[in-house]
């Protein structure tokens, strides 16, 4: 072979592979445009609450994972009956999959019968305002009782106490995720039905000072962390946090020590009037 030649064929595969290479970036561009659109159409699905109960950053994020087939439209608690989740599976040809119940958690106990309060303010307050004057409560972690989370609750599912606190009714919460935007405070969260055991306080208090604050508030005193499975409950920044993630057992008798019965094992919040 002479060098023509060979410089005829080096020349001609260059050629091929511009050729396709152009031709994989156009088909991967149309494949992009094709699945972009597809997620639009299932983000247009869904409810839009963003509340990340499905374990995506918001609806946008979920969409992408349903589109990607990493999550089913039964993970959605959003869609709130079955002919809206099977809409969306539909639209993906996938078969829904329903997921365990999960609800509404308020990570706080204290009600005007435990809690001391430092300031009173009118009725029709919102959360939100009486947060722009420091809050109601010595507590600064502590639930603003001022029922920002009933008001946006639909399904009826949050109501108020007679000590002001927010009590969630298990049966009628389908875990939209409202009430965690509207807590200004960040006390609520959704969980799985199976989290039993659970710290019912957010106060960063240490010892008699956040007992003096609220009765029921949790002292850091580690009696939980060394009751529970090794490396189960952790005390970080003076507060009891659970590692779900662990695996590790969710026994009840972590609870038994707490000098103040913060931390929990229902999996509901029992709080009554």
């Amino acid at each position: 072979m002479d060098f023509v030649s060979i410089g005829e064929s080096v020349l001609f595969m260059f050629i091929l592979a511009v050729f396709l290479g152009f031709g994989l970036a156009l088909l991967g561009a149309k494949l992009q445009v094709i699945e972009d659109k597809k997620i639009e159409d299932v983000n247009a699905m869904l409810p839009q609450a963003n509340c990340g109960a499905c374990g995506f950053p918001g609806c946008h994020g979920f969409a992408e994972a349903l589109v990607n087939g990493k999550a089913n439209p039964g993970e959605c608690t959003g869609l709130k009956t079955p002919e809206a989740k099977q809409a969306v599976a539909d639209c993906l040809g996938v078969v829904v999959v329903l997921g365990e119940k999960k609800f509404a958690r308020l990570a706080c106990q204290g009600g005007s019968d435990v809690a001391e309060n430092k300031a009173d303010f009118s009725e029709g307050m919102t959360c939100l305002e009486a947060m722009t004057f420091g809050g109601i409560k010595k507590c600064p972690q502590g639930c603003l009782l001022l029922g920002d989370c009933a008001k946006v609750c639909e399904d009826g599912a949050i109501t108020m106490s007679k000590f002001g606190l927010p009590v969630v009714d298990i049966s009628k919460c389908t875990a939209c995720g409202k009430c965690v935007l509207a807590c200004p405070k960040n006390l609520f969260s959704i969980v799985p039905e199976s989290q039993k055991l659970y710290v019912a306080c957010k106060s960063l208090q240490l010892g008699e000072k956040a007992k003096k604050e609220c009765r029921v508030a949790c002292t850091a005193c580690g009696n939980c962390v060394t009751d529970a499975p090794g490396g189960l409950i952790k005390i970080l920044d003076n507060l009891a946090v659970i590692d779900y993630e662990s695996g590790l057992p969710q026994t009840e008798k972590a609870v038994e020590s707490c000098p103040t019965g913060a931390i929990r094992y229902d999996g509901r919040l029992q709080i009554t009037d």
